[in-house]
């Protein structure tokens, strides 16, 4: 089990949620803003996300910082 958080950029973030069913809906300045239904999320899009942003932008969409890094791997 890897708990532990993998330095990240904005856009290989947004390519794992895409994974799981969100999708791009606009981009204002740095922040991506995504959507899945009812969910939204707004991912900064920075070279690195910060520890914090990352994971709580996981949990927000659901996922385990595990999943999240299996994804991630795919």
């Amino acid at each position: 089990m890897n708990h532990r958080l993998l330095p990240v950029s904005g856009v290989e973030m947004v390519k794992v949620f895409k994974k799981i069913g969100f999708q791009v809906i606009r981009q204002k300045g740095s922040h991506i803003m995504l959507s899945r239904g009812e969910d939204f999320l707004v991912v900064p899009n920075h070279s690195t996300i910060a520890k914090g942003t990352q994971r709580d932008l996981i949990k927000d969409s659901g996922l385990s910082v595990e999943e999240f890094n299996d994804l991630l791997k795919e």
